[in-house]
């Protein structure tokens, strides 16, 4: 690798050299998943060519076949073969967690379904207000509420109470232990954090820097893990709710002339 690093341009060597460091816990995930070479190679092929294609026209029209192909390497056969693989139906399962997410998140905001001191109410299944029913019409309406409950009953965000209404156990959606929805999680992370340390690096002058902060220290002792934890539940829980509901009171609705955008913040473990 060394070898293969020092014929290149001190660029593309430092560029080359952070791509290993992102690539190695990604290469981790795919080898326990019994994921070879060959497809990785074929994912990445792909994603180069959406990206050329997405983000690489010019004023701002979709890249076309030729320059695809000069920003890739690629032929422009290979690149009209893996526009077609790109073009096929994508999974279904990223939408159902946001569908998730957002009953999730109405069921501890929305003044519906709150109680006086802050806390979600406990609701009836039926209902056409102030129950699971009306709830999941509201923010996730593509979802029948029978098929939203048991997933979320699956993960432990929600169980039976006394008289048989609905207890929120959490505020957030989180997939089960190696389910597929989990892995798409785990990537859209890393798409995230991705996403904004690309920004950082070419952003223009008059584009502001997305905020991205690390606070760690190499020389902490090993037996304080377990305060460190529970440190973070407490307080990193506590400061992504406020977050969350500051989200909330800015959202748009569906009569919003103006245009909406994804906006958020993630927070992450660091241990080495």
């Amino acid at each position: 690798m060394r070898y293969f690093l020092s014929h290149m341009d001190s660029n593309k060597q430092t560029i080359l050299t952070a791509f290993r460091m992102i690539f190695r816990p990604i290469a981790k995930i795919l080898l326990l998943a019994g994921i070879t070479w060959k497809e990785i190679s074929e994912v990445c092929k792909a994603t180069l060519v959406e990206v050329a294609g997405d983000e690489f026209g010019i004023r701002g029209r979709r890249t076309n076949a030729s320059r695809v192909a000069i920003l890739t390497g690629f032929t422009r056969k290979e690149v009209a073969r893996l526009r077609e693989l790109l073009a096929a139906p994508e999974t279904q399962l990223i939408e159902r967690m946001n569908h998730a997410t957002r009953v999730l998140t109405g069921w501890y905001t929305d003044a519906d379904f709150v109680a006086a001191d802050g806390s979600p109410n406990a609701l009836d299944m039926d209902g056409d207000s102030g129950s699971f029913e009306s709830l999941c019409r509201r923010y996730a309406s593509d979802v029948p509420a029978t098929t939203m409950l048991k997933e979320l009953k699956q993960v432990g965000a929600v169980v039976d109470g006394p008289g048989g209404q609905l207890i929120a156990q959490t505020r957030y959606y989180i997939p089960r232990q190696m389910d597929p929805e989990l892995v798409l999680s785990s990537g859209s992370v890393m798409q995230d954090l991705g996403n904004t340390v690309a920004h950082n690096l070419y952003r223009q002058n008059d584009h502001a820097a997305r905020f991205e902060r690390r606070a760690h220290n190499t020389r902490v002792a090993a037996s304080v893990k377990p305060e460190f934890q529970e440190f973070l539940e407490q307080e990193g829980q506590e400061f992504l709710e406020r977050v969350d509901t500051w989200l909330s009171d800015h959202e748009t609705d569906d009569n919003d002339a103006e245009e909406s955008i994804r906006l958020g913040l993630g927070t992450y473990w660091i241990e080495q």
